[in-house]
């Protein structure tokens, strides 16, 4: 069952192979069978899950059903859930029950998606290896020695190794791309504001986006229908018309120009890596693809633009976390500035606290133009060179991260390095644009992705292209051997 597709299971549930209840306890038993040793899962919401499930069974009857009814599914532990632990994979966090559901989760579950429970990640989404999780490191189903990539490791390790048939996940400098990427699925980050973003913890809120995550650019397709769309109760929501991402997928690439950056080919960039990338460069041509040369100019600067934006968006937000409300609390506090230190002292890891202090001195009085707001600047120069690029080009392609998946441990102790794991991803979410990670042929055993940008609001187009590759190479529907 776990190597379905959505729409080969919605098949499936229409014609009465089984039901959903059977097919969620089928999902269940494989996470309680595999997941410790992956650790993709913060909270499984067993209970729950068989109740959507018989929900979405009756549904099925009454002949009122969606794709997305009755399929097993997993969400960023950043996404509020009504009733059940929303953690943010911190111990600040480890004691909150949501009141309500997010945007995100309604949607999904007006559709009759059934929730599997919360995946893991970096604490608050800050992170790109998921290594920096109050509840542990998750493991990449590829080598269990390795790492998923971030923030959205677990839903990208729980796709991978078929514990869910698909996964939300977030993306704020590349949380959905990169551990897509290293872990051999498709993801999807949209135009900003496409998704909602309520209920949706906020780590940057100009950058944040949520996504789908899943094994194939039409599973994708199929979920981004179901999430996108306008939501008043979000400023940053787009008033647009929810495009139909489906019917478009079979659409053909003849004449499709693609558009290949020479500042992602450079010094960094994996050999090994780079030959993959234009092997898969290489079939689209064959599918009738034009290649077209452009200049990102100011790429470099956006690794740099990002850890002065984010940190000081991330300082801001993080500030209600005051032990007062909600969340941690320690004990016994002797006065209200001692209930403040101690409780964000214990209740933050160290990458949190690293960001809130760097984003706090780059809004602090006497820096405030010198960094934020140069970085700002420096952000619409980003957005320039995508724009003159899209006046050439349909799509624009590369590696989606410099090498392969890396070691558990690795990195943990030289934040620069880690940071530099989303090199060619963060440039995207700085200037809003939609972008997706695909698998192509792997390195060594080691899942490879293909990264695709598109224009604003250009979803269809994105999903058409990956899909078309999709349909003449299989590297989607590769498993771990061990998770098979």
């Amino acid at each position: 069952m776990h190597h379905k597709s959505i729409r080969q299971h919605a098949d499936s549930l229409r014609q009465g192979e089984y039901s959903s209840v059977e097919l969620t306890r089928s999902f269940l038993q494989r996470i309680k069978q595999y997941d410790g040793q992956l650790n993709s899962f913060i909270t499984v919401s067993e209970e729950q899950a068989l109740a959507s499930a018989k929900a979405a069974d009756e549904r099925l009857a009454a002949g009122d059903a969606s794709l997305l009814t009755g399929i097993p599914f997993a969400h960023k532990d950043i996404f509020c859930t009504d009733g059940v632990r929303t953690s943010c994979g911190s111990r600040m966090l480890d004691n909150f029950i949501a009141p309500y559901n997010a945007a995100v989760v309604d949607r999904l579950a007006e559709a009759g998606i059934v929730n599997l429970g919360k995946t893991n990640m970096d604490e608050f989404a800050m992170g790109s290896s998921s290594e920096t999780s109050f509840y542990g490191a998750v493991r990449n189903p590829w080598n269990t020695d390795c790492v998923p990539g971030g923030s959205s490791g677990g839903s990208a390790a729980a796709v991978a190794a078929g514990l869910a048939v698909a996964a939300s996940g977030t993306d704020t400098g590349g949380s959905i791309r990169q551990p897509a990427a290293l872990c051999g699925i498709s993801g999807l980050k949209p135009t900003y504001g496409r998704v909602s973003r309520w209920g949706m913890i906020a780590f940057a809120s100009s950058l944040d986006q949520g996504g789908p995550m899943a094994r194939s650019a039409e599973d994708v397709a199929i979920l981004l229908q179901a999430m996108a769309g306008f939501d008043a109760r979000d400023s940053t929501s787009a008033q647009r018309d929810v495009d139909d991402y489906v019917s478009p997928l079979q659409d053909s690439l003849q004449g499709l120009k693609i558009g290949l950056p020479k500042e992602y080919f450079s010094a960094g960039l994996d050999a090994q890596l780079q030959a993959s990338i234009m092997q898969a460069i290489d079939e689209y041509k064959r599918l009738g693809a034009e290649i077209v040369e452009i200049s990102l100019p100011n790429t470099a600067l956006a690794v740099p633009t990002y850890y002065v934006v984010a940190p000081a968006e991330c300082s801001s937000n993080l500030a209600r976390f005051d032990g007062v409300r909600y969340g941690h609390r320690c004990e016994d506090p002797a006065d209200l500035e001692d209930l403040y230190k101690r409780s964000r002292a214990e209740g933050f890891g160290d990458e949190v606290k690293r960001r809130i202090m760097i984003g706090t001195y780059a809004l602090s009085a006497g820096y405030y133009d010198a960094y934020y707001l140069k970085a700002q600047q420096i952000r619409h120069l980003i957005s320039d060179d995508f724009r003159k690029a899209f006046e050439q080009v349909d799509v624009i392609m590369g590696p989606t991260t410099p090498t392969t998946t890396f070691g558990l441990g690795e990195k943990t102790n030289d934040p620069v390095t880690m940071y530099l794991s989303d090199v060619y991803t963060i440039a995207v979410n700085l200037a809003g644009l939609p972008a997706m990670s695909i698998p192509v042929a792997p390195v060594d055993g080691k899942p490879v992705g293909l990264q695709l940008i598109g224009n604003y609001f250009n979803e269809a187009r994105l999903l058409n292209i990956a899909h078309g590759f999709q349909q003449v190479t299989d590297w989607h529907q590769q498993m771990p051997a061990q998770f098979n």
